[in-house]
């Protein structure tokens, strides 16, 4: 919500604060604002011009030589606009004048002729070009005559004004009218309020002559107020009243949909204005619409509707889409002489749902969606036609036609002084608790400790004790209410086992060199089912669809992360960074139920994309590409650092991925993630390059770490290294062979690692070379050569026993 100063200072007194003062004292209070900032750039010197003369340019055929009285003096100025004509009061810039961009206006000649000044357009002092009429979309601005020559044209134009951008919660849509933000501001600071007085005078002639109202929906439209004016005069509504809707981010366009617009500003209530003869019949009918029924709105769209949309209708055809769009055979327009206006309370849901279905979310679905006051409804309405009749001619026509069954109800909220000073933790006084009521202008009764408090209908969140209890800390002062320590027996502060692990998780993963994503639980019904780990999909193997989604592209519950993690490499690609590694610790959603009666469980993962280059140093020459090792290698280290023993990379297939380059991790024989390259069809629908994906079972990770520190002396004897290559069936993992070693190696056998594997032109076909280096230690004194070859014999011998393995020479 956008609140013009200048404007609430009309219904609040609030000269004696800075903008920037009045923002802190509302934040503090508990409404965030977003931003202070100046309608426009601080200018000068720019006053209001009459054209006295305006000829042509005796050197240019698009420039034209005027002569500008601007009060105190005239000038001689060059313009070059198309609209520019004798006896219209302009907006000048005097030489020396300085406008929004630093532009300074000098004395200069063009094309020989000298100029004292400029002539300027609304986007020259400025305003922004999508808030300026059509009529002066490619010339000056011209004020209307009543303007004085000479006056600041800045202040004329509420160009001196500061808006406040209010970041509303959603149970505060009392401040989304200007009314609504005076109460409030009202009560911060202890002062009166001005209400606009609201005074019709009404013509003899009946309204219910002219209109009868039926509404077949009253649960939908519990309200429905319908106004009769005449004779209107359509034109450019008030300089003041244009310069508010600008100020609060709304184009004028006439005097009759200006009205509108500046009554659902300052009463936050839609309304909205009919051509009466345009209409069609008298008679209004609020109904639901049928199936497939048709309406051109006013933007020209042709839209469907159906039974869950609320219509107004002239009792054939719908003129209306309620609460969100008028529709295009009834719209006020040059011509119109007569207005039929509507006031309505319309249900919340029912309005949502149709902004919703037709993408039309606007300024009043928007009230109406988050509730407005139904004791204004009526008041809104009857200060549109007395701004219509002040500003359009208007003759109001006696009596509205209701239809009225809106239970209109304030809720009392009882509570204790005692009971409100414990809640809050600060010694509020009862008087400083009745002041606060006073200044929110709460009725209440108070009777010793007891206040019986009404929460008037414009304060839809206030309904319980709670409510009471953040209004009187909040006015009394969050900055007020003292520090305190908890009370009773505590224990120091820690991280428990898996918030540890969480943490260390994310160090190492930045530390290798992956940056952190957060990305969507939600997700397509598609995505939803791909890249799902095989032990998720037997335990999980239809993803949970959201009963109201709010689109498509966010209906089920994801399985895994990685299609979500793909989007956003897809993204980054896209912006020409190649070069990316990313990786979320975040939730999947399980249930074994095909209809979802309990909630799911969730299941924490670590899942990662890598793309592009993992190592460049090109005066090196030490250029990396992201592989399935790199990756392999990344989490090999996480699984050391985090001293999660005995995971096995096993060959297998994933869907998704490439059948050839992904593997399974197991622990204790169970499937715990997987990683791989994309498989080519998928990594193309992403439009992607070369990508590795992984992904990882957390829960499993936090339940087999070791828990203990291990402290391992530094040796103090040299080490003994050694290297065995075995001939084998290629069929044979190199990691069976590895645990053979590891088994019979003896006790000083420390380390294992696989070096090479060769197949080639000087390999048996169906034969593999594998080559392992080991790694053998005594910390208590140096090794044997003995030592180490009956250690070497014994893994010869078992490996050639168990997998038929030759020693390769």
């Amino acid at each position: 919500m956008l609140i013009s100063l200048n404007w609430l200072k009309q219904y609040v007194d609030i000269d004696d604060f800075t903008p920037n003062e009045l923002a802190e004292k509302i934040t503090k209070s508990g409404i965030e604002v977003e931003s202070v900032e100046p309608i426009v750039e601080s200018m000068n010197n720019v006053v209001v011009g009459y054209v006295k003369s305006c000829e042509q340019h005796p050197n240019a055929d698009k420039l034209n030589l005027c002569l500008v009285d601007v009060g105190d003096e005239e000038l001689q100025i060059i313009c070059g606009a198309p609209n520019v004509a004798t006896g219209q009061k302009v907006a000048v810039a005097k030489p020396g004048a300085t406008l929004p961009g630093g532009m300074k206006i000098k004395k200069a000649k063009l094309r020989g002729v000298e100029s004292n000044g400029m002539i300027c357009s609304l986007q020259e002092i400025g305003i922004d070009p999508k808030f300026v009429q059509k009529e002066f979309e490619s010339g000056i601005f011209v004020f209307p005559e009543d303007v004085e020559v000479g006056a600041n044209a800045v202040e004329l134009l509420n160009l001196d004004d500061v808006i406040l951008e209010f970041e509303l919660t959603p149970n505060r849509s009392d401040c989304l009218s200007m009314i609504g933000t005076a109460y409030e501001v009202a009560a911060i600071l202890g002062r009166d309020i001005r209400l606009p007085e609201v005074v019709v005078e009404r013509e003899d002639t009946q309204t219910k002559d002219y209109v009868d109202v039926k509404v077949e929906e009253p649960a939908l439209s519990p309200y429905y107020g319908a106004f009769v004016i005449q004779d209107v005069n359509i034109g450019p509504s008030p300089q003041w009243m244009q310069n508010r809707l600008i100020a609060a981010g709304i184009r004028p366009i006439n005097n009759v949909v200006d009205i509108t617009n500046y009554v659902l500003l300052e009463y936050g209530q839609p309304l909205h204005a009919f051509d009466y003869d345009r209409f069609g019949t008298k008679e209004v009918v609020v109904r639901t619409a049928s199936e497939k029924e048709q309406i051109v709105t006013l933007d020209d769209a042709n839209r469907t509707l159906d039974a869950n949309h609320l219509v107004i209708t002239n009792g054939v055809e719908p003129v209306a889409i309620a609460g969100v769009m008028g529709g295009a055979n009834s719209e006020v327009y040059e011509g119109t002489k007569n207005i039929l206006l509507e006031a309505a309370y319309f249900d919340p849901k029912s309005v949502r749902k149709a902004a919703k279905d037709h993408n039309l979310r606007s300024e009043a679905s928007v009230r109406f969606e988050k509730g407005i006051d139904p004791n204004r409804v009526k008041e809104a309405g009857l200060r549109a036609c007395q701004l219509l009749q002040q500003y359009a001619g208007g003759k109001v026509l006696s009596g509205e036609v209701e239809h009225n069954s809106l239970a209109v109800e304030e809720r009392v909220i009882s509570f204790s002084a005692d009971k409100m000073r414990d809640r809050i933790g600060a010694d509020i006084s009862t008087e400083q608790m009745e002041m606060i009521l006073q200044n929110l202008r709460f009725p209440f009764e108070r009777k010793d400790q007891q206040f019986v408090v009404t929460a008037p209908t414009r304060r839809g969140d206030i309904s319980i004790v709670e409510d009471m209890v953040e209004e009187i800390a909040r006015l009394y002062g969050y900055d007020e209410i003292p520090f305190t320590m908890p009370q009773g027996s505590s224990h120091a502060g820690g991280l428990t086992a898996r918030q540890q692990l969480k943490r260390k998780v994310h160090q190492f993963m930045q530390g290798a060199g992956l940056a952190e994503a957060w990305t969507y639980s939600l997700t397509t019904e598609g995505r939803a089912t791909t890249l799902v780990s095989p032990e998720v999909q037997q335990t999980s193997p239809n993803p949970i669809g959201l009963a109201m989604p709010m689109s498509e592209a966010h209906s089920h519950l994801r399985l895994s992360m990685l299609p979500e993690l793909l989007t956003s490499l897809q993204y980054n690609l896209a912006r020409k960074q190649q070069n990316v590694a990313l990786y979320e610790l975040g939730s999947i959603y399980i249930t074994k139920e095909e209809t979802l009666t309990s909630q799911p469980k969730e299941e924490l993962r670590l899942s990662g994309v890598m793309t592009g280059l993992w190592q460049n140093h090109p005066w090196q020459k030490d250029i990396k590409q992201v592989d399935f090792y790199v990756v392999k290698g990344i989490i090999e280290q996480l699984f050391h650092y985090v001293r999660f023993d005995n995971v096995i990379f096993e060959a297998g297939e994933v869907d998704g991925v490439h059948p050839g380059r992904s593997a399974l991790l197991k622990y204790n024989g169970e499937t715990i993630g997987f990683l791989g390259q994309l498989h080519p069809a998928l990594q193309k629908d992403y439009d992607l390059t070369e990508t590795y994906v992984f992904d990882i079972n957390f829960e499993k990770l936090a339940e087999g770490i070791t828990q203990e520190d291990r402290y391992v002396r530094i040796p103090r004897f040299p080490s003994v290294s050694q290297d065995l290559a075995f001939v084998l069936e290629e069929h044979i993992p190199a990691h069976d062979v590895l645990q053979v070693i590891q088994e019979h190696g003896g006790t000083y056998l420390t380390e294992v690692d696989v070096f090479d594997v060769y197949q080639g032109e000087h390999m048996e076909k169906g034969k593999k070379s594998i080559a392992y280096r080991l790694l053998f230690q005594d910390p208590s004194a140096t090794l044997k050569d003995e030592q180490v070859e009956k250690a070497r014999e014994q893994i010869v011998k078992n490996v050639q026993e168990k997998f038929g393995a030759e020693l390769r020479g």
